[in-house]
């Protein structure tokens, strides 16, 4: 096998990872856990998602948990990244700043500088003076662009993540374009949901991805497809602890 760097390196870990993420099993496991404490022990035993879970304390509050994913999620792009060739990691570490984008988006909409975002390692730079002026955002300047236009912030992180994009990227523009279609789909139908469709339209996605990633054998887009998927796996991990860690007296839903 060749060595990091090499698409054929890059994808042989891609396919080992994906082959680890959480199956439905895994998440029926951790679904049926009513006390945030049990469910941090119950994830503790799953090796798909132990990783995503450490450091996170049994008494940690909805920020501190928050706050670790984004972490863990920053370390698994970064890992991604480094399988890649040069040209490639550019765009592909740009995905890290994904978990960045809301809180950016909350204070272009002018909301106040919260003590966790304070407190945050990450977001106590941001040089923040609530004038109205797009802010020194360190290595999220991209963003900045859109600081006037909040609601085009996805825009802003989208435009930078093409520019990063490699020439090698146009000949592996049909594998791109279908991720893409497959997110404005995604979103478009999202606008348009109930709260009880939010799951079946992020399952939905998550099969149109699969597919996708199969098709992508020993192209640089399946590292994108690959941390699509993550990122969905992120987030549905994300709701399990939050609803337990916020609102610990809240009874599942049946």
């Amino acid at each position: 096998m060749k060595g990091a760097g090499s698409i054929e390196y890059a994808h042989a870990r891609l396919w080992a990872r994906n082959g680890e993420r959480p199956d439905d099993s895994a998440w029926h496991r951790l679904e049926v856990v009513r006390d945030f404490s049990a469910l941090l022990d119950a994830a503790r035993a799953l090796p798909a998602i132990r990783d995503w879970i450490a450091g996170i304390a049994p008494d940690a509050d909805a920020h501190a948990v928050e706050a670790k994913l984004r972490v863990h999620w920053r370390t698994l792009v970064a890992e991604v990244a480094g399988w890649m060739a040069d040209e490639w990691q550019p765009a592909v570490k740009w995905c890290s700043t994904l978990v960045d984008v809301p809180v950016v988006q909350y204070l272009a909409r002018g909301g106040p500088r919260l003590a966790w975002i304070a407190g945050d390692p990450v977001y106590r730079d941001l040089q923040y003076d609530g004038s109205g002026s797009a802010p020194d955002l360190g290595t999220l300047a991209p963003l900045a662009l859109a600081w006037r236009r909040p609601d085009a912030m996805a825009g802003a992180w989208h435009a930078e993540w093409s520019r990063r994009l490699p020439r090698a990227a146009f000949a592996d523009e049909a594998s791109h374009r279908d991720l893409e279609r497959a997110f404005e789909t995604h979103f478009r139908r999202f606008d348009d949901a109930t709260v009880r469709d939010g799951w079946p339209l992020r399952r939905a996605l998550q099969v149109r991805l699969l597919v996708l990633f199969r098709k992508t054998m020993l192209e640089p887009a399946a590292a994108f497809i690959f941390l699509a998927l993550c990122a969905l796996d992120f987030e549905r991990l994300r709701g399990e602890l939050l609803r337990r860690a916020a609102f610990p007296r809240l009874p599942l839903a049946s």
